[in-house]
């Protein structure tokens, strides 16, 4: 992929993080877009980089959508856009029946309104490249909801039927649009499940990732760079047949077909 560039959003830790190293891996030049300055430096530095390769990141609080869109429009003054990671924190874990309407209003603009914005960004410059690849990272929950996952689940299932449609619109374009599902992988995010699970049942962490990792047919959690290598392959032109596709990278945990 040497000579594209790639933006990845939510990419200064966590499951962007290793997309970004991923796709560094492979040529991409990585443009990455997170909220904390001093991690994304960090993240920065630690990218794979051959001799044209250039990386640099943007700071955009994906709570203010007007910040996204003055960062994208900024990122495409510099050249065009190749490939667009689409990523975001998760909202809080609780059953929909308590949700409050605010919860909803707010997901829905962090997550399939700020997913627009950079994807309407994005699509000129890809159609008069004739290549593009958006790849939106969602959750297992748009395949079989889970009941503690309320809001996130009913959020991430429109966003994964905006890029169902999307794939459909510019797929004559040669530009997929592809869903990642993640499962459980080693992340923070991940730790602070396992600790917060430990604290409600009284048990020890290492009770709680026995329970938590004991419904997955390969009896582990899944690796960040394993997670990375599904998203970096979707945007390479090995996977350029590939569009519309909701994919689990779970260790086959979802009992969905």
């Amino acid at each position: 992929m040497h000579g594209k560039t790639a933006v990845v959003c939510g990419s200064s830790q966590g499951l962007g993080l290793a997309s970004a190293r991923e796709l560094a891996l492979l040529g991409a030049n990585c443009i990455l877009i997170a909220r904390n300055k001093e991690n994304l430096e960090t993240a920065i530095n630690g990218l794979a980089k051959k001799e044209t390769q250039k990386h640099f990141y943007k700071t955009a609080d994906f709570f203010n959508s007007e910040e996204v869109r003055l960062v994208i429009n900024e990122i495409l003054e510099q050249g065009p856009v190749h490939i667009l990671v689409n990523n975001s924190g998760g909202p809080p874990s609780g059953i929909v029946s308590e949700a409050k309407e605010e919860e909803f209003l707010k997901a829905f603009n962090q997550h399939l309104i700020n997913n627009h914005i950079l994807a309407t960004a994005v699509v000129p410059g890809m159609k008069k490249e004739g290549f593009g690849r958006i790849i939106n990272i969602i959750s297992t929950s748009v395949k079989i909801p889970l009941p503690y996952l309320g809001v996130s689940g009913t959020v991430r299932a429109a966003v994964a039927t905006w890029g169902k449609l999307l794939s459909h619109d510019l797929g004559r374009f040669n530009i997929t649009v592809n869903n990642v599902l993640p499962g459980y992988n080693e992340t923070e995010r991940l730790e602070n499940l396992i600790a917060s699970n430990a604290q409600k049942k009284n048990i020890s962490k290492e009770e709680a990732a026995k329970e938590m990792y004991s419904d997955i047919p390969m009896k582990r959690f899944g690796k960040p760079e394993e997670f990375g290598a599904m998203v970096a392959f979707l945007a390479s032109p090995a996977a350029s047949y590939i569009n519309g596709a909701s994919i689990p990278v779970d260790g086959g945990r979802s009992g969905a077909i």
